[in-house]
């Protein structure tokens, strides 16, 4: 148990953190409830994703800085897709999407493999590419989301057999991000594709020399994030409704989610836990400072520089890391 405690204290500090977050909220809005917890978690819904896709690119030794655009793809796609589409249409939209996903994420690995030019060179690139095709499917905000898809992420959880007042205070949108998290990672995680994320990020040589395909497992941590850029993406139209062709904050956010989270930007540590209350605390500060009538200009000052500090530090520990 103590050894539990030792090896997770980062992530129940992020935890007590965020409870510590939440009360100082209900102190500040008394009227902070159900439909307060419930705006928190749709709007960190997507920050979530991005922040998820991020950390598996980076525990495998990488950096994507294609996320935000890949997910404006994605979002358009799915909106302009599901206009005036039947439950079913909008359902084979979806999973669409969730390919177009696979295949940016597989086409920024496979041009970091074969150039060898490094990550964040080559995904600085796509992020301009990527940006200009989410234009090219819908120069400005529209389409629409698919009413059962929005369903699954507004309002509370309600349950069969049991009372609402049990449950209807947990968001529908942070049980998604779990069960989606759970579906793909935990699976992924324990089987050898996920050990060999680890591997080629601690030390892609030592993987090498110990016959990890470094290439091939380096395009699949890239298409991973991309189907997660993709979930990331869809959740945007579904929380607003429409295609969003702009890539929103998600980029700085989730580098700095991934930081504070507890993965190491040098790779091969950390896992996708961490990140998630990350990017909860991230939200539930920037709620508390617009409650607080905090110019929203300089709440904005205040944001961009814990996130600027905690990847600064995120990069001092990685140097440090690299050098012992």
């Amino acid at each position: 148990m103590r050894r539990v405690l030792t090896n997770n204290s980062w992530t129940l500090g992020l935890a007590g953190l965020l409870a510590f977050l939440l009360i100082a909220t209900k102190v500040i809005q008394p009227d902070f409830g159900v439909s307060g917890l419930d705006s928190l978690a749709r709007a960190a819904l997507p920050f979530a994703l991005a922040s998820v896709g991020m950390a598996v690119v980076v525990i495998a030794g990488g950096i994507d800085l294609s996320m935000a655009a890949m997910m404006a793809v994605a979002s358009v796609t799915g909106a302009v897709l599901m206009t005036g589409a039947s439950d079913g249409e909008a359902a084979l939209a979806v999973l669409f999407v969730l390919m177009v996903g696979i295949g940016m994420g597989a086409i920024n690995g496979t041009l970091i493999v074969l150039t060898r030019v490094p990550d964040i060179v080559v995904t600085l690139a796509m992020l301009f590419v990527w940006q200009g095709v989410a234009l090219l499917i819908l120069n400005a905000p529209g389409g629409s989301a698919a009413p059962w898809l929005r369903g699954l992420i507004v309002g509370g959880v309600t349950l069969p057999f049991l009372p609402a007042a049990l449950t209807e205070w947990i968001p529908k949108a942070l049980v998604f991000l779990i069960v989606v998290v759970g579906a793909i990672w935990l699976p992924l995680r324990r089987s050898k594709l996920g050990l060999r994320f680890y591997a080629i990020g601690s030390d892609p040589l030592a993987a090498y020399r110990s016959g990890v395909p470094v290439g091939p497992t380096r395009i699949a941590a890239y298409a991973v994030a991309g189907l997660f850029a993709a979930l990331g993406g869809l959740s945007v139209t579904m929380g607003t409704g429409i295609g969003e062709p702009i890539p929103g904050p998600y980029l700085m956010a989730s580098v700095a989610a991934v930081v504070l989270g507890g993965v190491v930007l040098g790779g091969g540590r950390g896992g996708l836990l961490g990140p998630i209350l990350a990017v909860l605390v991230l939200r539930t500060v920037r709620m508390d400072l617009t409650l607080l009538s905090i110019d929203p200009n300089v709440a904005a000052i205040i944001e961009g520089s814990i996130m600027a500090v905690v990847v600064m530090f995120g990069a001092v520990l990685a140097t440090r890391g690299r050098k012992t």
